[in-house]
């Protein structure tokens, strides 16, 4: 009986010196940060208590478990993220300031984006792709339509001024794609990951090509088929669930004109970027092209985002995401028969488009409670919001690479001067 008194003492007296710490490191923090100009945060504490951090408060930070309270003394990106994520956290205020700030209180904890550590490479199988594939684009057509625009395009947009709506926005970038590819009526267009079947439909219906696009979702392959059907474009343009690997033994060497691939080469995998590369090489003819875009690293040894913000997107958004350095894909391009002749940065492009995406899924999130968990939808906010803050500073980029295939010597056929890609009038 003394032993468990006893017992019981020790405990208590080492919890509250525990408890002590961590209030003492919250303090300092939030010292730290006001000595630095202050945040418009407040936290407010399981007991009722509230920590100010300097500004008037435009972001709240309501802690529901006090196992946070270690993890709010000293925050990263990862365990700010879980911690909204599992709900032992609620926010006030708008996502994307939210991140903004706990970017600064992840800086002033000495843990930032720059600091990055090394990633293990990830084995990418048939099978494990698509089960990632699955868990993110699977997530229900309902829910992405709340806040894509009408025609369903999830990659990066194409802003000319920067004011415009998304939808005028993803149409500039579906035929800025068109352009580059210098599509040409009669063609066959294979786009590789091709989603709810945007690109394809535009290709098919304004440039005259015949479009086959591949994707691993089965709903969206769905939608893309009642897409193709409603549009009146069967027989120009299709959909297969069919992994990128398994192209040339279904459409046989050199069978298409031109390839694109629109936000998918993030699922590839560095291992496994050779074969992806070679793979559209040798369905491509002599001279077709390949327009590869994607999110790339801003880190030229392709690690992923510091203070846990890579962790957090494998965990819960992108299972085995892997994000390469631009040299990597020009380097493994040109490696596969490729002579590349264009490339794009489109960092500041995928900025606004994440933002325009945050936004509406913010003005929908009753719709939204109705579509997903409460969990999935912490996820949503916290990556689109995150992704808009993350391009808007630089943590990755994005990059349009377009490539000749080169099977023989010669001249590659493209224009001498890129007037071709911006028409005037």
């Amino acid at each position: 009986m003394l032993g468990e008194t006893l017992a019981r003492v020790a405990r208590k007296a080492i919890g509250k010196s525990v408890d002590q710490a961590i209030a003492a490191g919250l303090a300092r923090l939030a010292e730290a940060v006001r000595g630095g100009g202050g945040q418009p945060l407040d936290i407010v504490l399981p007991d009722g208590g509230r920590v100010s951090f300097g500004l008037a408060p435009r972001v709240v930070l309501t802690v529901k478990d006090f196992d946070v309270l270690a993890a709010l003394a000293q925050p990263t990106l990862d365990s700010l993220g879980t911690a909204f994520v599992e709900g032992k956290i609620d926010i006030d205020g708008d996502m994307m300031e939210v991140i903004a700030v706990a970017d600064s209180l992840a800086t002033v904890n000495g843990a930032p984006t720059t600091l990055r550590t090394a990633a293990a490479r990830h084995v990418h199988t048939v099978r494990q792709d698509r089960v990632d594939i699955q868990y993110h684009y699977n997530v229900g057509n309902d829910f992405y339509r709340l806040w894509l625009d009408r025609q369903m395009v999830y990659s990066c947009a194409y802003f000319k001024r920067g004011d415009e709506s998304i939808e005028l926005a993803q149409s500039d970038k579906l035929d800025h794609i068109c352009r580059k590819l210098r599509l040409v009526a009669g063609e066959r267009l294979l786009d590789i990951g091709c989603g709810w079947g945007a690109l394809i439909a535009h290709a098919a219906r304004y440039y005259g090509v015949r479009a086959t696009g591949i994707t691993l979702s089965e709903q969206q392959a769905i939608m893309a088929r009642e897409r193709i059907e409603r549009d009146g474009l069967s027989g120009r343009a299709e959909v297969m669930l069919l992994d990128y690997r398994e192209a040339p033994a279904r459409f046989g060497e050199a069978s298409f004109d031109k390839v694109s691939s629109i936000g998918m080469f993030e699922h590839v995998g560095l291992r496994n970027l050779a074969e992806y590369f070679s793979t559209a090489a040798r369905v491509l003819r002599d001279r077709g092209l390949m327009l590869n875009h994607g999110i790339t690293s801003s880190d030229v040894e392709s690690r992923p985002v510091g203070s846990g913000a890579g962790e957090f997107i494998h965990r819960y958004v992108f299972p085995h995401g892997e994000l390469p350095h631009l040299h990597v894909a020009v380097r493994e391009m040109s490696a596969s028969g490729f002579e590349v002749v264009d490339v794009e940065s489109l960092r500041r492009h995928y900025a606004l488009t994440c933002g325009h995406w945050s936004r509406a899924l913010e003005s929908r999130l009753a719709d939204a409670r109705q579509a997903v968990s409460e969990k999935t939808l912490r996820i949503w906010r916290a990556y689109l919001a995150g992704c808009a803050h993350g391009f808007a500073q630089g943590w990755m980029n994005l990059h349009q690479v377009l490539g000749v295939k080169m099977a023989t010597p010669g001249a590659n056929g493209m224009p001498l001067t890129r007037q071709w890609l911006y028409p005037t009038g």
